[in-house]
């Protein structure tokens, strides 16, 4: 598969080079744009803050430029938190996405958003502070009207980023748990 995986408002952190080389070695090609263009952030309220002050429809272009060169082969999109937001929005836009992987997130969908059967695979805290049951039910039910064919995963006890062992939020029974399943998804595709 090739796979665009998108950072979080944290940055381009190790973890997510790590998941990308977790990724090639299960076979898969991957990029990892940069769309912070080099900052990090160790806080949460930093990473937002840099994110607003770049805006929504700038991180968007960055992220259309980043898979525009590969988009043709049908790429898999995949995020973290702020990322699967971006990955989500890329995806529903692109006919040939051949599926959607959101860690720690999602994004508002359009009213007029419309895939052919397209696979997406949820992983996400329960309980999140930023996806709530009741905003994970409508996106649920949107996606699918949307024709996504929509698979969520929920890891009680998590925090928000479990899956970055540099962050307060890592739980590492919960990150191997989305891995393995993750995985198995992208070999299904």
């Amino acid at each position: 598969m090739n796979i665009m995986l998108f950072h979080s408002a944290f940055g381009l952190r190790p973890a997510v080079r790590d998941a990308a080389d977790r990724l090639r070695g299960a076979g898969h090609e991957v990029w990892t744009p940069d769309l912070f263009e080099g900052r990090t952030f160790e806080a949460v309220e930093e990473g937002m803050e840099f994110k607003d002050g770049i805006g929504k429809d700038e991180l968007l272009k960055r992220a259309v430029l980043a898979a525009a060169p590969y988009s043709g082969r049908g790429l898999v999109y995949a995020g973290f938190s702020l990322g699967a937001s971006i990955a989500q929005t890329l995806a529903l836009g692109d006919e040939k996405a051949r599926g959607l992987l959101l860690v720690h997130g999602t994004s508002d969908i359009a009213p007029d958003a419309s895939v052919d059967d397209l696979p997406v695979q949820l992983h996400v805290a329960e309980p999140d502070p930023f996806e709530t049951d009741d905003w994970l039910s409508a996106w649920y039910l949107q996606m699918g009207r949307a024709g996504a064919d929509v698979e969520v995963y929920r890891y009680a006890g998590a925090g928000h980023l479990y899956t970055d062992p540099g962050l307060p939020d890592y739980d590492e029974e919960a990150a191997e748990a989305t891995w393995r399943v993750a995985l198995g998804f992208l070999e299904s595709l």
